[in-house]
């Protein structure tokens, strides 16, 4: 089925995965409100094509920049993409509130809402929502107490809205990458004490011995969003070299 015409929100769009859900909507034919708080998402920005909103993706006046950018400029929306997040790694007896809070945010109240904010016409076009949850969302990993609470939440989310609005047409699915190979990932293991370490102890719990690329959780997230896929939702799709497998 064509996607020619059809219209997404992607949070998140000025990282690295959502540079590259941007990339592979365009190229096939979606037009995008790509959303960010950092200045790169204003790059995006093309005439008829993609509309970039700048802003804090938790905020719910955010959301209603975006959905209204999406109605106005383009008449539609038929795909929500809830990527964007931030990542913490801290034993939970050293992470402050204001930490805690600022992934909640990021991570689940960006999520929720704009799909409270979508929804209505996301109904309208019988579409989809696709969010980027993790694969800490399933399993303990050390120093990630609040991260995988952020992820879990995300995966739950995805299968309670796939049930509330099954009957009214929208499928909700999410992804769940495992170690992505993104200029924000390696500056995070850049900081870490002995990154070497750390980065082969990670690539080991990755079967296929490498880690995912940016481009390869696009192509799941587009996989999801395609109008053939109208036979999956409440899916949680990994993307993760068979870590969760083990």
């Amino acid at each position: 089925m064509s996607t020619d015409g059809q219209v997404a929100i992607v949070t998140g769009a000025a990282g690295g995965v959502g540079r590259a859900v941007v990339a592979r909507l365009r190229a096939g034919g979606y037009r995008v409100v790509g959303v960010d708080i950092a200045a790169g998402v204003d790059d995006l920005a093309a005439p008829g094509a993609v509309v970039a909103v700048r802003g804090d993706a938790g905020s719910a006046a955010t959301a209603a920049r975006a959905v209204e950018a999406a109605r106005d400029e383009f008449g539609r929306l038929d795909v929500l993409v809830n990527n964007a997040g931030r990542f913490l790694q801290k034993p939970i007896t050293e992470v402050t509130d204001e930490e805690f809070d600022g992934l909640i945010a990021a991570n689940v109240r960006s999520a929720f809402v704009h799909s409270r904010a979508a929804l209505p016409l996301l109904a309208q076009a019988r579409g989809c929502i696709v969010t980027t949850a993790s694969t800490s969302g399933f399993v303990g990993v050390a120093g990630q107490s609040v991260y995988a609470i952020t992820k879990g939440a995300l995966v739950q989310l995805t299968r309670a809205l796939a049930i509330e609005y099954a009957a009214h047409g929208v499928r909700v699915n999410a992804v769940a990458p495992g170690a992505i190979e993104t200029d924000f990932t390696a500056a995070h293991r850049a900081r870490d004490p002995d990154p070497d370490r750390s980065r082969r102890i990670s690539l080991e719990r990755h079967p296929i011995g490498r880690f995912s690329t940016a481009d390869e959780v696009a192509r799941a997230i587009e996989f999801l969003a395609d109008p053939d896929s109208a036979g999956i939702t409440g899916t949680i799709l990994s993307v993760d070299g068979g870590y969760l497998a083990r």
